[in-house]
Protein backbone atom coordinates (compact mmCIF):
# COMPACT_ATOMS: atom_id res chain seq x y z
CA UNK A 1 0.00 0.00 0.00
CA UNK A 2 1.44 3.58 -1.06
CA UNK A 3 0.02 6.84 -0.63
CA UNK A 4 0.20 10.14 -2.22
CA UNK A 5 1.73 12.66 -0.26
CA UNK A 6 1.71 16.84 -1.02
CA UNK A 7 5.14 18.06 -0.15
CA UNK A 8 5.97 21.96 0.60
CA UNK A 9 2.37 22.82 -1.23
CA UNK A 10 3.23 21.37 -4.68
CA UNK A 11 5.38 18.50 -4.92
CA UNK A 12 3.71 15.03 -5.09
CA UNK A 13 5.94 11.62 -3.80
CA UNK A 14 4.65 8.57 -3.36
CA UNK A 15 5.90 7.50 -0.13
CA UNK A 16 5.65 3.89 1.49
CA UNK A 17 3.02 3.28 3.93
CA UNK A 18 5.83 2.95 7.03
CA UNK A 19 6.82 6.23 6.51
CA UNK A 20 3.46 8.28 7.80
CA UNK A 21 2.38 8.48 10.87
CA UNK A 22 -1.65 8.20 10.14
CA UNK A 23 -1.74 5.31 8.23
CA UNK A 24 -2.52 1.97 10.86
CA UNK A 25 -0.68 -1.30 9.95
CA UNK A 26 -3.35 -4.19 11.48
CA UNK A 27 -4.21 -1.14 14.00
CA UNK A 28 -0.60 0.43 14.84
CA UNK A 29 0.08 3.87 14.17
CA UNK A 30 4.23 4.77 13.49
CA UNK A 31 5.10 6.99 15.80
CA UNK A 32 7.43 9.83 13.96
CA UNK A 33 9.90 12.95 14.93
CA UNK A 34 7.30 15.45 15.01
CA UNK A 35 5.45 13.22 18.10
CA UNK A 36 8.60 13.95 20.01
CA UNK A 37 10.60 16.88 18.40
CA UNK A 38 9.02 20.61 17.61
CA UNK A 39 9.01 19.81 13.35
CA UNK A 40 7.05 23.42 12.76
CA UNK A 41 9.45 25.35 11.57
CA UNK A 42 11.88 22.78 9.89
CA UNK A 43 12.54 20.72 6.67
CA UNK A 44 14.15 17.42 5.86
CA UNK A 45 16.21 16.50 2.91
CA UNK A 46 16.67 12.95 2.62
CA UNK A 47 19.34 11.13 0.36
CA UNK A 48 16.90 9.73 -1.89
CA UNK A 49 14.87 10.96 -5.41
CA UNK A 50 11.11 8.92 -4.52
CA UNK A 51 9.65 10.62 -7.30
CA UNK A 52 12.11 10.39 -9.90
CA UNK A 53 12.26 14.29 -10.63
CA UNK A 54 16.23 14.01 -10.80
CA UNK A 55 16.02 16.06 -6.89
CA UNK A 56 17.03 15.41 -3.84
CA UNK A 57 13.82 14.84 -2.24
CA UNK A 58 12.71 17.56 0.41
CA UNK A 59 9.71 17.39 3.34
CA UNK A 60 8.58 20.65 5.21
CA UNK A 61 5.11 22.67 6.26
CA UNK A 62 2.56 20.26 7.35
CA UNK A 63 3.74 17.37 6.44
CA UNK A 64 6.58 17.30 8.77
CA UNK A 65 3.81 16.80 11.05
CA UNK A 66 3.69 12.93 9.95
CA UNK A 67 6.74 12.31 7.73
CA UNK A 68 9.28 9.59 8.70
CA UNK A 69 11.79 7.37 6.58
CA UNK A 70 12.11 3.59 7.68
CA UNK A 71 16.22 4.62 6.89
CA UNK A 72 16.99 7.79 6.80
CA UNK A 73 15.08 9.60 9.31
CA UNK A 74 13.07 8.10 12.21
CA UNK A 75 12.23 7.72 15.92
CA UNK A 76 13.92 4.75 17.34
CA UNK A 77 12.67 2.55 20.35
CA UNK A 78 14.13 5.18 23.06
CA UNK A 79 12.55 8.27 21.44
CA UNK A 80 15.50 9.59 19.81
CA UNK A 81 15.59 10.59 16.19
CA UNK A 82 17.57 9.25 14.04
CA UNK A 83 19.26 10.68 10.93
CA UNK A 84 20.99 7.63 8.43
CA UNK A 85 23.02 8.72 5.52
CA UNK A 86 24.98 6.16 3.13
CA UNK A 87 28.11 7.55 0.97
CA UNK A 88 26.71 7.05 -2.62
CA UNK A 89 23.44 8.93 -3.14
CA UNK A 90 21.74 11.14 -4.51
CA UNK A 91 22.74 14.93 -3.43
CA UNK A 92 21.45 18.68 -2.99
CA UNK A 93 23.07 20.94 -6.40
CA UNK A 94 25.83 22.51 -4.87
CA UNK A 95 27.33 19.69 -2.46
CA UNK A 96 29.01 16.08 -3.46
CA UNK A 97 27.97 14.39 0.00
CA UNK A 98 24.71 12.76 0.46
CA UNK A 99 22.53 13.93 3.65
CA UNK A 100 19.57 13.12 5.61
CA UNK A 101 19.49 16.18 7.52
CA UNK A 102 17.12 19.26 8.52
CA UNK A 103 17.26 23.08 7.40
CA UNK A 104 15.62 25.72 9.16
CA UNK A 105 12.66 27.14 7.53
CA UNK A 106 10.97 30.38 9.60
CA UNK A 107 8.45 30.24 7.40
CA UNK A 108 6.73 27.26 8.54
CA UNK A 109 3.99 26.57 6.17
CA UNK A 110 3.70 30.25 4.60
CA UNK A 111 4.83 29.11 1.00
CA UNK A 112 4.01 32.77 -0.01
CA UNK A 113 7.34 33.29 1.79
CA UNK A 114 10.41 32.76 -0.79
CA UNK A 115 12.47 30.11 0.64
CA UNK A 116 15.59 32.56 -0.03
CA UNK A 117 13.88 35.79 0.96
CA UNK A 118 14.52 37.34 4.21
CA UNK A 119 11.60 36.22 6.22
CA UNK A 120 12.93 32.77 5.76
CA UNK A 121 16.87 33.48 7.16
CA UNK A 122 17.82 35.09 10.11
CA UNK A 123 20.32 38.17 10.09
CA UNK A 124 23.15 39.44 12.41
CA UNK A 125 22.13 42.87 14.38
CA UNK A 126 25.11 44.75 12.09
CA UNK A 127 23.20 43.76 9.30
CA UNK A 128 21.83 47.13 7.17
CA UNK A 129 18.75 44.98 6.54
CA UNK A 130 18.26 43.59 9.83
CA UNK A 131 14.70 44.70 9.89
CA UNK A 132 13.67 42.49 7.41
CA UNK A 133 14.74 39.11 8.61
CA UNK A 134 12.60 36.49 10.33
CA UNK A 135 14.73 37.31 13.24
CA UNK A 136 18.22 38.95 14.82
CA UNK A 137 20.38 36.14 15.99
CA UNK A 138 18.82 32.64 17.09
CA UNK A 139 19.62 29.18 19.29
CA UNK A 140 19.95 26.21 17.96
CA UNK A 141 20.40 23.60 21.18
CA UNK A 142 20.74 19.70 20.52
CA UNK A 143 21.85 16.59 22.79
CA UNK A 144 23.27 13.77 20.45
CA UNK A 145 25.10 10.89 19.77
CA UNK A 146 27.05 9.35 16.66
CA UNK A 147 26.31 6.02 16.58
CA UNK A 148 28.51 4.76 13.10
CA UNK A 149 30.30 6.78 11.29
CA UNK A 150 31.46 5.53 7.45
CA UNK A 151 34.51 2.98 7.74
CA UNK A 152 36.01 2.20 3.47
CA UNK A 153 38.30 5.33 2.41
CA UNK A 154 40.48 5.23 -0.57
CA UNK A 155 42.28 7.97 1.15
CA UNK A 156 41.94 7.87 4.80
CA UNK A 157 44.44 10.36 5.40
CA UNK A 158 42.11 13.77 3.21
CA UNK A 159 40.74 15.62 5.99
CA UNK A 160 36.88 14.63 5.24
CA UNK A 161 37.06 11.25 5.52
CA UNK A 162 35.47 9.03 8.20
CA UNK A 163 33.33 12.58 9.59
CA UNK A 164 29.66 13.62 9.38
CA UNK A 165 28.85 17.17 10.05
CA UNK A 166 26.09 16.98 12.90
CA UNK A 167 25.00 21.17 13.13
CA UNK A 168 25.40 24.10 11.11
CA UNK A 169 25.00 27.70 10.32
CA UNK A 170 24.75 28.23 6.53
CA UNK A 171 24.84 31.54 4.89
CA UNK A 172 22.02 32.02 1.85
CA UNK A 173 24.25 31.99 -1.57
CA UNK A 174 22.89 35.26 -3.77
CA UNK A 175 23.05 34.86 -7.66
CA UNK A 176 23.19 38.76 -7.67
CA UNK A 177 27.56 38.85 -8.67
CA UNK A 178 26.87 42.65 -7.02
CA UNK A 179 26.49 41.24 -3.76
CA UNK A 180 29.31 39.14 -3.89
CA UNK A 181 31.69 41.29 -4.82
CA UNK A 182 31.07 43.31 -1.65
CA UNK A 183 31.58 40.66 0.33
CA UNK A 184 28.85 38.18 1.05
CA UNK A 185 26.23 36.14 -0.86
CA UNK A 186 28.86 33.51 -1.14
CA UNK A 187 26.66 30.74 0.41
CA UNK A 188 29.44 29.64 3.19
CA UNK A 189 29.47 28.36 6.43
CA UNK A 190 30.66 30.11 9.50
CA UNK A 191 29.96 26.56 11.86
CA UNK A 192 30.51 23.47 10.53
CA UNK A 193 30.01 20.50 13.60
CA UNK A 194 32.08 17.84 13.06
CA UNK A 195 32.35 14.27 14.28
CA UNK A 196 35.74 12.59 13.36
CA UNK A 197 36.74 9.14 13.59
CA UNK A 198 38.88 6.62 12.14
CA UNK A 199 38.32 2.85 12.22
CA UNK A 200 41.03 1.62 14.13
CA UNK A 201 40.97 4.25 16.77
CA UNK A 202 38.34 3.40 20.25
CA UNK A 203 37.87 7.62 19.95
CA UNK A 204 36.59 9.74 17.96
CA UNK A 205 36.63 14.03 18.02
CA UNK A 206 34.47 16.91 17.82
CA UNK A 207 35.49 20.07 16.29
CA UNK A 208 33.77 22.77 14.48
CA UNK A 209 34.84 24.60 11.72
CA UNK A 210 34.61 28.14 10.74
CA UNK A 211 34.81 28.80 6.29
CA UNK A 212 36.29 31.81 5.24
CA UNK A 213 33.70 34.36 3.54
CA UNK A 214 35.43 34.44 0.68
CA UNK A 215 34.67 33.64 -2.97
CA UNK A 216 34.51 29.82 -4.48
CA UNK A 217 37.72 30.49 -6.60
CA UNK A 218 39.64 32.92 -3.87
CA UNK A 219 42.66 30.86 -2.50
CA UNK A 220 42.29 31.62 0.71
CA UNK A 221 38.36 30.60 1.17
CA UNK A 222 39.54 27.93 3.38
CA UNK A 223 37.47 26.01 6.61
CA UNK A 224 39.66 26.73 9.76
CA UNK A 225 39.18 24.00 12.51
CA UNK A 226 38.75 24.59 15.95
CA UNK A 227 38.93 21.78 18.43
CA UNK A 228 36.57 20.40 21.35
CA UNK A 229 37.08 17.23 21.99
CA UNK A 230 40.23 15.19 21.23
CA UNK A 231 41.70 16.63 17.35
CA UNK A 232 40.58 18.41 14.87
CA UNK A 233 40.89 17.32 11.08
CA UNK A 234 44.28 18.32 11.09
CA UNK A 235 45.74 16.02 13.27
CA UNK A 236 45.59 11.73 12.32
CA UNK A 237 46.54 10.54 16.05
CA UNK A 238 44.13 8.66 17.70
CA UNK A 239 42.81 10.87 20.27
CA UNK A 240 42.86 8.70 23.24
CA UNK A 241 40.29 9.00 26.14
CA UNK A 242 40.45 13.07 25.33
CA UNK A 243 38.11 12.25 22.53
CA UNK A 244 34.54 11.13 22.18
CA UNK A 245 32.82 7.55 21.39
CA UNK A 246 30.44 6.33 19.05
CA UNK A 247 27.36 6.07 21.12
CA UNK A 248 28.72 8.53 23.53
CA UNK A 249 25.97 11.36 24.82
CA UNK A 250 27.25 15.15 24.06
CA UNK A 251 25.54 18.10 23.62
CA UNK A 252 26.31 21.27 21.57
CA UNK A 253 24.41 25.12 22.17
CA UNK A 254 24.63 27.70 19.25
CA UNK A 255 23.72 31.22 20.69
CA UNK A 256 24.13 33.94 17.93
CA UNK A 257 23.34 37.14 20.20
CA UNK A 258 24.01 40.93 17.89
CA UNK A 259 26.74 39.65 16.36
CA UNK A 260 28.09 36.90 18.21
CA UNK A 261 28.23 33.43 17.91
CA UNK A 262 28.46 31.62 21.19
CA UNK A 263 29.40 28.17 21.39
CA UNK A 264 29.17 25.91 23.91
CA UNK A 265 29.78 22.15 24.34
CA UNK A 266 29.02 19.64 27.16
CA UNK A 267 29.51 15.89 28.05
CA UNK A 268 29.73 13.98 30.83
CA UNK A 269 33.66 12.72 30.76
CA UNK A 270 35.10 16.18 29.71
CA UNK A 271 35.08 19.97 30.67
CA UNK A 272 32.71 22.34 28.82
CA UNK A 273 34.33 24.00 25.82
CA UNK A 274 32.93 27.52 24.78
CA UNK A 275 33.82 29.91 21.92
CA UNK A 276 33.07 33.45 21.09
CA UNK A 277 32.96 34.47 17.67
CA UNK A 278 32.66 38.02 16.61
CA UNK A 279 30.62 36.71 12.99
CA UNK A 280 31.22 40.40 11.64
CA UNK A 281 34.39 40.68 11.28
CA UNK A 282 37.16 37.86 9.53
CA UNK A 283 38.60 35.70 12.05
CA UNK A 284 42.33 36.54 10.47
CA UNK A 285 43.93 39.04 8.27
CA UNK A 286 42.79 36.26 5.11
CA UNK A 287 39.38 36.50 5.66
CA UNK A 288 36.71 39.17 4.54
CA UNK A 289 36.97 42.09 6.65
CA UNK A 290 33.57 42.28 7.21
CA UNK A 291 33.46 38.79 7.95
CA UNK A 292 29.31 37.29 7.31
CA UNK A 293 28.27 40.92 8.59
CA UNK A 294 25.69 41.46 5.48
CA UNK A 295 24.69 37.82 4.96
CA UNK A 296 21.48 35.30 5.43
CA UNK A 297 21.67 32.67 8.08
CA UNK A 298 19.81 29.37 8.78
CA UNK A 299 20.42 27.10 11.10
CA UNK A 300 21.01 22.70 10.42
CA UNK A 301 21.20 19.57 12.18
CA UNK A 302 21.63 16.02 11.01
CA UNK A 303 23.70 13.35 9.49
CA UNK A 304 25.57 15.54 6.77
CA UNK A 305 27.64 12.61 5.54
CA UNK A 306 31.71 14.11 5.25
CA UNK A 307 32.88 10.82 3.63
CA UNK A 308 31.96 11.36 -0.28
CA UNK A 309 32.75 9.03 -2.91
CA UNK A 310 34.56 11.79 -4.55
CA UNK A 311 38.35 11.07 -4.87
CA UNK A 312 39.37 13.56 -7.01
CA UNK A 313 39.19 17.05 -4.50
CA UNK A 314 42.20 16.79 -1.92
CA UNK A 315 39.84 17.84 1.09
CA UNK A 316 36.70 16.71 -0.06
CA UNK A 317 37.38 13.85 -1.84
CA UNK A 318 38.23 10.91 0.29
CA UNK A 319 37.26 8.30 -2.15
CA UNK A 320 35.19 6.59 0.47
CA UNK A 321 33.07 3.01 -0.71
CA UNK A 322 29.55 3.44 -1.97
CA UNK A 323 27.05 1.34 -4.28
CA UNK A 324 23.50 3.29 -4.10
CA UNK A 325 21.89 0.82 -2.21
CA UNK A 326 21.77 1.59 1.35
CA UNK A 327 20.75 -1.51 2.72
CA UNK A 328 23.95 -2.90 0.52
CA UNK A 329 26.13 0.18 2.52
CA UNK A 330 24.72 0.04 6.08
CA UNK A 331 25.76 -4.03 5.84
CA UNK A 332 29.00 -2.66 4.49
CA UNK A 333 29.74 0.20 7.02
CA UNK A 334 29.40 2.87 4.01
CA UNK A 335 27.23 5.18 5.91
CA UNK A 336 26.43 7.45 8.96
CA UNK A 337 24.00 7.45 12.07
CA UNK A 338 23.47 9.97 14.53
CA UNK A 339 20.52 10.61 16.86
CA UNK A 340 19.37 13.20 18.97
CA UNK A 341 17.88 13.06 21.83
CA UNK A 342 16.83 16.83 22.36
CA UNK A 343 16.73 19.61 19.25
CA UNK A 344 15.38 22.48 19.90
CA UNK A 345 15.29 25.71 17.67
CA UNK A 346 15.21 29.50 19.10
CA UNK A 347 14.00 27.39 22.29
CA UNK A 348 11.07 25.06 20.81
Amino acid sequence: MKKTLVIAGSLLLTLPTIALADIANNGVSYPVPADKFDMTNWKITIPSDINKDGKVDEIEGVAMMSYSHEDFFFLDKDGNMVFEVQNEAVTTKNSKNARSELRQMPRGAKFDIDTAAPKNNFALASNLKAADYSKVGGTLSATLKVNHVSVNAKFPERPAAHSVVVGQIHAKKYNDQIKAKTGFGHGNEPLKIFFKKFPDQKYGSVFWNYERNLAKKDPNRADIAYPVWGNTWDNLAAPGEAGIALGEEFSYVVDVKGDIMHLTFETARHKTVTYNIDLSKGVDEKDSPTGYAQDAFYFKAGAYGQCSVNDTHPVWGPGCAGTGDFAVDKKNGDYNSVSFSALKLNGK
